[in-house]
């Protein structure tokens, strides 16, 4: 039996020249795990958006065809009648928060819907989500992690037929990400639903998914079960989605002859060590020595700081926390959802001020120094690109800060950043309204604006396919002229591995290890402790070799490149 069933389906969103989704028609089979590909603007959200009935009933435009969802006809019924039918988490998942409590959250949509039983379902919803006794906390007491688990029990609660997920894990640590998939895996083995995500982590697809949906230009290209999907290694990274580390390494050795020629790619580690079994290590040479940093540039010293709490004892944050960035570094800040990367942040720009203890810029204390001056050394740009953008033109945000500082030649540098992060055709467009990539490079524009000198970056590649990262790490090097010191806070551990030269990892408030990604990742024991994970292809790399040392896809085919 089919979950979904589209025939002829074409939408144009009012006032577009071109339709988003043009002539689909697509079955879905019940009890499938599929992962919707594509890249950006292809049509992926709007598609999610039509089986929930959101397309056309809320948002209008031009809508031909017929969507049937569990047999139920998306145009003859209204959206609160399919959300009983489809749960949906949206990429934005903290909007889809509206209670105080967490069980009050859970039970909401059953409570609008008048079902007697409505708090027990909240609490099943809660239970199957993994947040059993946390039902008496403020929702604010969550992690980014058990917030997303708390949206998708919201959702879970209607007991819906089908669940689509946007994006669930682009803002998630490992373990966090691990966790969501975990509960996918059991709603879908042990209760049938039909599971529905856009992802653009094939890592993820490969372990967890049944079926892979590949879209282009608003049309379906095929649906195939998940391992001859990702056997397509070209045809994907032609639409920007790049299978996994294993599966590109294992199509450039065999295109260098060293694998077999027909013989299927590895999707897995555990596929890889069978693949790979027969490859050796060739002699590496020793990793090139760090550039010696020079003065400190940012310090703190015992500095400790909470955040008061509606309910109980503040929550301590940091307790004499001793920590010095030193100029001309190159610094990744990882750790868990909560570890204190983003508020650590926000004590280097003075956004807050600690308890007690001291942070010093260039040895002099930030709490004594100007607002105005603070932002010419060090700039802070947002996890949420959108919060750097105030005005209603691209152009007139980076021009901000230089215009109201009385910059000399403030317009003709304006013209440079624009020219320099590719903003010269969108620069009379609201910033808000940007692609995800291109909103990422604006807010870096203004982020440099003044020419800080440090620049920290919050989760710089949060929620971008993977070929805008790759954009994204290409600007971050041609900044080094600008930038004299970077600290980026992030989860992408291959932005981590090939870009920075001093890894801090945070837990619990404390810096628990700190140095080069050898040193960091040579230490398995960190992974449980803070739920970080190195990139796939490492761990495919030392599951071969223990003296394997191969951060990216071109170090692993280097060597591992002879039969």
């Amino acid at each position: 039996m089919n979950a979904v069933e589209i025939d002829s389906l074409t939408y144009t969103y009012p006032g577009a020249s071109q339709p988003t989704l043009n002539g689909i028609s697509l079955r879905i089979e019940q009890g499938d795990f599929l992962a919707v590909v594509g890249n950006n603007g292809c049509g992926k959200s709007t598609l999610c958006k039509v089986l929930n009935g959101l397309i056309p009933h809320f948002i209008t435009g031009q809508f031909e065809g017929a969507v049937r969802v569990e047999g139920q006809d998306t145009l003859e019924s209204d959206v609160g009648a399919l959300a009983r039918k489809v749960g949906y988490v949206y990429q934005d998942f903290e909007n889809q928060i509206v209670r105080p409590t967490v069980l009050d959250d859970a039970s909401y949509a059953c409570l609008n819907y008048a079902l007697p039983d409505y708090r027990e379902r909240g609490r099943e919803a809660l239970r199957q989500c993994g947040l059993e006794g946390r039902e008496e906390e403020y929702v604010w007491q969550l992690s980014g992690g058990q917030t997303h688990l708390l949206a998708l029990a919201g959702a879970v609660s209607l007991r819906p037929d089908v669940l689509i997920l946007d994006e669930p894990i682009a803002q998630l640590d490992p373990m966090h990400a691990d966790r969501i998939y975990e509960v996918l895996r059991a709603l879908n083995e042990e209760q049938g639903k039909t599971i529905i995500v856009i992802e653009h982590h094939t890592e993820y697809i490969a372990d967890y998914c049944k079926h892979v949906l590949l879209m282009k230009d608003g049309q379906v290209q095929w649906l195939l079960p998940t391992r001859e999907a990702l056997q397509r290694v070209e045809e994907l990274e032609a639409c920007n989605i790049f299978p996994p580390q294993v599966t590109q390494a294992a199509h450039r050795l065999r295109a260098m002859g060293v694998l077999p020629a027909g013989a299927p790619l590895p999707t897995t580690v555990e596929e890889g060590k069978r693949a790979f079994a027969a490859l050796k290590l060739h002699p590496q040479g020793a990793a090139p020595a760090a550039e010696r940093a020079g003065e400190t540039a940012v310090s703190l010293k015992q500095v400790s700081l909470s955040y008061r709490s509606v309910k109980g004892e503040p929550r301590t944050i940091f307790d004499g926390l001793d920590l010095d960035i030193r100029r001309g570094e190159r610094v990744a800040l990882i750790g868990s959802n909560g570890a204190g990367k983003s508020t650590l942040m926000k004590l280097m720009v003075g956004l807050l001020k600690p308890k007690s203890g001291t942070v010093s810029l260039f040895g002099a204390n930030i709490g004594e120094k100007r607002a105005e001056d603070l932002s010419r050394q060090i700039s802070l740009v947002y996890q949420n690109p959108e919060e750097m953008f105030i005005k209603d033109s691209v152009r007139a945000d980076i021009a901000y800060a230089m215009q109201v500082r009385g910059v000399p030649d403030w317009e003709t540098r304006t013209d440079a950043l624009l020219e320099r992060f590719r903003l010269t055709g969108l620069q009379d467009r609201d910033g808000r309204l940007l692609s995800g990539g291109q909103m990422r490079r604006g807010s870096l524009a203004i982020g440099v604006a003044l020419e800080p000198g440090i620049l920290l970056l919050d989760e710089p590649t949060a929620n971008l396919d993977i070929a805008t990262r790759r954009e994204i790490l290409g600007v971050l090097e041609d900044m080094q002229d600008l930038i004299q010191t970077a600290v980026i806070a992030t989860h992408d551990m291959q932005l981590v591995c090939q870009w920075a030269q001093r890894i801090i990892v945070l837990c619990g408030g404390k810096v628990v290890a700190d140095g080069s990604r050898d040193e960091i990742f040579a230490r398995p024991e960190l992974a449980g402790q803070v739920g970080i994970r190195p990139p796939e292809i490492f761990t495919m790399a030392r599951a071969l070799n223990p003296d394997a040392r191969c951060y990216t896809i071109d170090a692993f085919t280097r060597c591992f490149g002879e039969a």
